[in-house]
């Protein structure tokens, strides 16, 4: 009797761990949209200090139903973000955001940008990095010719 009792006890302990199990798996939407970035890595290679640092993320929507990003943060203050789209992006629809990296930060640097989606990866973790030179030395200014008082 204790042998069936404890085979009903590990029968239906299986049972519901398999279900606890299932319920936790998420659903993923066949139909989601799908955010695909040309390339999720900018680099800039090394850089002249306070040059032009304004680059491209471009992405386009390969999933079956409208894209929206809720969301794109940079990593800290020396990184901004310009022009990301808040409207909808329609499947095999392609947009584009700005980022710049503030150049006059000397050394290298790897700055992380999170875009944040209604995609089947809603998290996407994007990289700007490279070096900036140091600034150039500021000419010297001549000095002023002695004048001799008599």
């Amino acid at each position: 009797m204790k042998k069936i009792l404890a085979a009903a006890i590990l029968f239906l302990g299986l049972t519901f761990t398999g279900k606890a199990q299932e319920s936790t798996t998420p659903n993923i939407d066949p139909n989601a949209p799908e955010l695909k970035f040309d390339n999720e890595i900018i680099d800039y290679g090394t850089i002249d200090y306070d040059a032009n640092t304004v680059r491209e993320f471009k992405f386009k929507n390969t999933g079956k139903s409208p894209l929206i990003l809720s969301n794109v943060q940079v990593s800290c203050g020396c990184t901004n973000v310009d022009g990301w789209p808040k409207e909808p992006i329609a499947p095999g629809k392609s947009a584009t955001f700005k980022v710049k990296y503030d150049s006059k930060r000397v050394g290298k640097f790897d700055k992380k940008i999170t875009v944040t989606s209604n995609s089947k990866t809603p998290s996407t973790v994007l990289t700007i990095k490279g070096e900036v030179k140091p600034a150039p030395a500021a000419p010297a200014t001549p000095a002023a010719p002695a004048t001799d008082k008599k």
